[in-house]
Order: C-alpha cells, then sequence, then structure tokens
C-alpha cells in the first residue's frame, strides 16, 4: 500500500514537470506514436478490409497474414528495424512496428463488420437499382461500422501498451520513466508510470466504447444491429435517393 502511495505521490509530484522529460511531454510523445502508428495503420487495413468483406476475395491470405503478424515479437523487431534503419530514422522504425501491430485488428474488423450483415440487406439495395459503390458506401460501410470501431479499440489498446517499449531506443514516451527506474531501484517510478499507461489505456477504451455505441445505424428511431434483422434493408437503401 505505501508503494502505491509513493506511485500517486510521483505522478503528482511537480518535479514532474520539469527535468529532462516532463510528464507531460511523455504522455503526449506516448499519444503521439500510439495514434499515428493506428491512423497509418488505418489507411491500410481498412480499404482491404471493406475490399475482402464486399467481394469476399482474399480472406484466407488476410487472415494468414495477421496472424502471423500478431505473432511478432515487438521488442525485437524494433531493435532490429532499429539497427537496420540507424539511428536517425528510429522514430520511423517503431512506427513500422507499431502499425504491423495494429494492422491485424483493424483488417479484421473492417471485413468482419460487412460479412456480418443479413445478405438480404444487400440484395435489397441491388434490387432497389444500387451499385455496388452504393451497396459499400451506403449499406455496407454503415451497417459495419460497429466492428470496425472495435477493431480500432483492439489496436489502439494493443498499441498504446506496446509504445513503451519504444523508450529501449531512445524515442522517449512513458516507457522511459520504466527503463530509468529499473537500474535505479525507483519502485515509485516504475509503478508511477505504469499507472499512467493504465490510464491511458482506460481512457482510450472509454472513448471507443462510447463511439461503438453511437456507431450502431437508427432504423425507425431506434437502433439495429447490422446482421440481425432484415428490417434495416429498406431504411438503408433509402439513403441513396
Amino acid at each position: 500500500m505505501n508503494l502505491l502511495v509513493e506511485a500517486f505521490a510521483w505522478i503528482f509530484s511537480p518535479a514532474r514537470l520539469t527535468g529532462s522529460l516532463p510528464l507531460p511531454l511523455a504522455i503526449a510523445q506516448h499519444l503521439a506514436l500510439t495514434f499515428g502508428s493506428v491512423a497509418i495503420a488505418a489507411l491500410i487495413a481498412i480499404p482491404v478490409g471493406w475490399f475482402i468483406g464486399h467481394t469476399g476475395r482474399g480472406r484466407e491470405v488476410a487472415v494468414t497474414l495477421s496472424g502471423a503478424a500478431r505473432a511478432l515479437p515487438a521488442l525485437g523487431l524494433v531493435v532490429l528495424l532499429y539497427l537496420l534503419f540507424g539511428v536517425s530514422l528510429k522514430v520511423e522504425a517503431a512506427v513500422v512496428v507499431f502499425v504491423l501491430l495494429a494492422i491485424p485488428s483493424i483488417l479484421a474488423g473492417a471485413y468482419a463488420g460487412i460479412e456480418a450483415i443479413d445478405r438480404s440487406v444487400i440484395d435489397a439495395g441491388r434490387a432497389m437499382g444500387m451499385t455496388e459503390w452504393q451497396i459499400l458506401f451506403r449499406i455496407e460501410m454503415p451497417l459495419g461500422l460497429a466492428l470496425l470501431i472495435g477493431g480500432l479499440r483492439s489496436a489502439t489498446l494493443q498499441v498504446v501498451a506496446t509504445v513503451t517499449i519504444a523508450a529501449y531506443i531512445g524515442i522517449g514516451g512513458l516507457g522511459y520513466y520504466i527503463l530509468q527506474g529499473i537500474p535505479l531501484r525507483r519502485f515509485d517510478e516504475i509503478l508511477g508510470a505504469s499507472i499512467v499507461i493504465v490510464a491511458l489505456a482506460l481512457a482510450l477504451d472509454g472513448l471507443f466504447a462510447l463511439l461503438a455505441r453511437f456507431a450502431v445505424p437508427r432504423t425507425s428511431g431506434r437502433r439495429v444491429r447490422a446482421g440481425r434483422t432484415a428490417t434495416a434493408a429498406p431504411a438503408a437503401a433509402s439513403t441513396s435517393y
């Protein structure tokens, strides 16, 4: 209990606002690496996932590659790319690793969201004369948004925890305090930094949970879940007119 008190005392100490790496700056670096990596991963994975979900092509390849990416040893890969890229590109080396870690969850959320939609909804759209692009953008994407946000949520939580290892190659972030505290046996600093990381993860998790709640399309004044009812077909299809 004393260690927990000391950890919170370390977090809220005025000394955290000064020094070589103030705590607010470390938090900003941590979030910048997290959001930057997830954004890049989303730009890559979401279009691919939508293509797979809409056409049904390449699913096996995507599942295989996603499984392989999940098995990558993050710390080892960061060090390897750091040695290959050089000191001047250490941030880029770390971001590449975090992007690779984020892609599988986002990709799965993108294509699973479309695959989960009741086929009768899609057929209703085609019966009303909608083009494939209209079906994708006006039916599949809105109805699959909840699962996509779930994929983004999972990827963000994984990356925000893994970004801690970026300090190992001197990038900064909250992992800096953990690596600094280990040789000095500053357990209050190690636990304090860990608490801040957990708090960031919980805050981001709550934000995505809120987004997911409002991502379910409305039909006839109430929310419906994609793939559970065919009554969404007329409402989803009518948005094309």
